[in-house]
């Protein structure tokens, strides 16, 4: 474990690592960890001019929050940044109360933070060798085991553990030396918590046989970490052969893999999506549905996400997908361009006609529309060809003159799928 002297030269490089136009932002609890962590960061951002923010999420769960986030806000005012003190609503649907809370605090922090942007949390070494243990404990596999990793992305943000090769003893040391202070969390000493129960009854027994336990444990979690990275490039050199897109699978060639191999990369595509992970049992369901008859109607939720197949393709998106767009009842029309769920998307109208009224309707069904060398045609026959997957269709808007169908369009893409006869698209 490193010592002391040593931290402002460990949390460097994760400075050297922001872009020069983006911000660090710094997860701030008000306990001993953060409040270092914050003190190292201010240091760094000033000696080589990077722009630093702080943001503290009052989950409300306990009547020392509020003696948290004044004890942040003097803080930061000792240290001259600027913080952010965001109150969040816990969701225990689903969740036990550990997870409900970190749901909810990285939400907000992806709500507040910019893409691009850094997070710093003060997750330590004594931190990731409960995780290991706990990982263990609860029949995890390499990436379980692997722990929180120092550096990922979510949203386009990425968090940065700096302090996982540092232990807690080593922090209380600079604290002394920086004479901070810190508040201690009252819900730490509450043993029905697992990692609290771990932490205050078991560890002490571990390092009383074996005083480097949580060392040995922290690097154990670390060579695992190596493991996943490495298993990870394999996925990824799967998902290229494959077409590359995570989204959509191919099935042949998904389920010409090894049955380990599926796994890793249905979650390498989970994780490149953005998706939430499903339980165990839920991704065995899809890899035993993928091989169900092709005419089969396949659909598996979780929280967070769903798998579908349709025509050989193994389809990972989130739930938000399938909810229909909301459209006006009019769209402004420039003569060029109209304006759909949000998009500016070019529409050109044929000579002498660039001052007539459009209109925007949902699909309905029996719609036709008039294309080039081809008459009359199907919508529904049009977005069979253009392969759009059922579930998506609730996304398909037709643009109207009059009674006529001038254009068929994926708002939730921006795609055009057919424009009538003598109008022109322009992606």
């Amino acid at each position: 474990m490193s010592e002391s002297p040593g931290l402002e030269a460990i949390v460097a490089p994760f400075i050297d690592d922001l872009p020069a136009d983006r911000t660090l932002w710094v997860g701030l609890s008000g306990g001993l960890d953060s409040c270092v962590l914050l003190a190292l960061a201010a240091d760094a951002c000033r000696r080589r001019g990077r722009k630093l923010r702080v943001i503290h999420v009052h989950h409300g769960l306990q009547p020392a929050a509020d003696d948290f986030a004044r004890h942040s806000r003097a803080l930061c005012r000792e240290q001259g940044v600027a913080l952010k003190v965001v109150r969040v609503n816990v969701d225990l649907a689903g969740k036990g109360l550990e997870a409900a809370a970190r749901a909810a605090r990285y939400q907000a922090f992806m709500d507040i933070m910019e893409p691009g942007d850094h997070l710093w949390l003060a997750q330590h070494a004594d931190d990731q060798a409960e995780t290991f243990w706990l990982a263990a404990l609860r029949r995890s596999g390499v990436m379980g085991l692997a722990g929180m990793p120092t550096r990922r992305q979510q949203q386009g943000r990425v968090i940065v553990r700096p302090l996982l090769s540092v232990g807690r003893l080593a922090l209380e040391k600079e604290a002394a030396r920086r004479r901070l202070a810190w508040i201690e969390d009252p819900s730490n000493q509450d043993l029905s918590l697992d990692r609290n129960f771990l932490r205050h009854r078991l560890v002490p027994s571990l390092l009383e046989r074996w005083p480097d336990a949580l060392q040995a444990l922290s690097a154990s979690a670390r060579h695992a970490g190596e493991a996943v990275s490495l298993l990870e490039e394999y996925a990824q050199e799967d998902l290229d052969r494959l077409g590359g897109d995570p989204a959509r699978l191919p099935l042949n060639g998904l389920l010409a893999l090894s049955r380990p191999r599926q796994r890793w990369l249905l979650g390498w595509c989970l994780r490149c999506l953005d998706l939430a992970t499903p339980p165990g049992t839920r991704l065995d369901e899809i890899m035993s549905q993928c091989r169900a008859r092709r005419d089969a109607e396949v659909r598996i939720h979780w929280s967070g996400g769903e798998a579908r197949c349709w025509r050989g393709t193994l389809y990972l998106l989130a739930d938000s997908r399938t909810t229909p767009v909301s459209l006006p009842e009019m769209p402004w029309w420039s003569g060029r361009e109209v304006v759909v769920a949000g998009r500016t998307l070019a529409l050109v109208a044929p000579p002498g006609q660039a001052r007539c009224l459009l209109t925007l309707r949902a699909r309905q069904g029996g719609e036709r529309i008039r294309l080039e060398g081809r008459g009359r045609r199907d919508v529904k026959r049009l977005l069979q060809e253009a392969a759009v997957p059922p579930w998506q269709r609730c996304h398909i808007v037709l643009l109207w003159r009059a009674d006529e169908c001038v254009a068929v369009l994926d708002a939730a893409s921006g795609a055009w799928i057919a424009v009538a006869q003598g109008w022109t698209a322009i992606p």
